[in-house]
């Protein structure tokens, strides 16, 4: 046995905890020996090559299976969906660390310094950085966003406007206020002109060509944008304003942060689950086509949302990008993750189980 006070012994033993325990019960102190005999004398540290190689080694042996041919992918995917889902949860909570919503004072003043000589017609100062509709997200809103509505679920800004007849072209209106913002300190990020149909009337019985211009300014971490409409109608406003927070620094690190631990997290309870039912289990088929299962509702969302939101980005400017968990498809498809997680516990559940339990609860259920 490898003396403890060796320390290229003890920084081997570190690395063989990539291995199961059982693993290093029978063969750690063997694959140490190894080790050491092959190391130069005087050598404190593993190579890295040799650290690559046990890392490695170590979690496919947690897999078990050592005939498959699949099982490192199913145990990536598994990993990859588990990652990215906490990345997106991670990058979520850390968006509390962002500054507050600029308020009414704050908002009024960036209106003014738009439009000198106009107050706005109306503020909205909303409470949260993300809403439901108009609201926050409460637990009484959790059915319909189980339903399919989870796409209001988005970032929210706070608004100003002016409404009634412009009092000069849209274009001359979008240039001082490029020239107003550059003067107080604002960075200019574009602007965009857009051009769509809408309707000449209420009934909408004959359509006329609306074009409108936005211009998307920084400042710190705040992001405004001032949109000029054309419509020169008493209640329809000819120039808005939204303000929101730039995503905070803290978000990308949480991110890394949270995918990679969630990522090995999904690796080592796939891992267990495979050895625990690698031997002859009862539950050997359930558990599989349950996994499926679980990838199929995780994995899905993601490869619909992912198309449809890089066609968004593609289609139009964005001042910032869409939050990590709009990339993954939620919450609009959060109902495919809640049976997912549910299928997913069934999973470990049965694998927990010793034989003579899965027999059990197969009769159980069974009759």
């Amino acid at each position: 046995m490898a003396s403890t006070g060796d320390p290229l012994a003890r920084r081997y033993r570190r690395l063989l905890c990539c291995y199961p325990r059982a693993y290093r019960r029978e063969r750690g102190d063997e694959l140490v020996g190894l080790l050491l005999d092959t190391a130069p004398p005087g050598r404190t540290t593993p190579r890295l090559r040799e650290a690559v190689d046990l890392i490695r080694n170590g979690m496919r042996c947690r897999l078990g299976r050592p005939a498959s041919s699949t099982v490192v992918a199913w145990a990536a995917l598994a990993a990859v969906v588990c990652g990215l889902f906490s990345a997106a949860l991670s990058a979520r909570v850390a968006w509390e660390t962002a500054r507050p919503l600029p308020g009414r004072a704050e908002t009024g003043a960036v209106f003014r310094t738009v439009l000198p000589d106009r107050e706005p017609d109306e503020i909205t100062t909303p409470s949260t950085f993300f809403r439901y509709y108009t609201q926050p997200l409460t637990l009484q809103a959790l059915d319909n966003v189980l339903l399919g509505d989870g796409g209001e679920y988005q970032q929210t800004a706070t608004g100003a406007w002016a409404a009634g007849p412009p009092p000069a072209p849209p274009e001359q209106i979008a240039t001082v206020a490029q020239r107003r913002l550059q003067e107080a300190g604002w960075h200019l990020d574009g602007i965009t002109v857009q051009r769509s149909d809408d309707c000449a009337d209420k009934l909408c019985a004959a359509v006329v060509p609306v074009t409108w211009t936005t211009v998307d300014a920084s400042r710190g971490d705040t992001l405004l944008s001032v949109t000029v409409h054309p419509r020169p109608e008493p209640d329809h406003p000819y120039l808005s304003i939204t303000l929101r927070r730039a995503t905070p620094p803290l978000v990308l690190p949480a991110a890394v942060g949270g995918g990679l631990l969630g990522a090995v997290a999904g690796w080592l309870v796939f891992g267990w689950a495979s050895r625990r039912t690698e031997a002859p289990h009862p539950a050997r088929a359930v558990v599989k086509v349950l996994f499926g299962v679980t990838l199929l509702l995780w994995w899905l969302p993601t490869l619909v949302a992912v198309p449809s939101v890089a066609s968004h980005h593609g289609a139009e400017p964005h001042p910032q990008w869409h939050p990590l968990w709009e990339w993954l498809g939620q919450p609009t498809f959060s109902l495919f993750f809640l049976v997912g997680s549910v299928s997913a516990l069934l999973t470990i559940a049965l694998a927990a189980l010793p034989g003579r339990d899965v027999d059990r609860v197969q009769a159980l259920v069974g009759g």
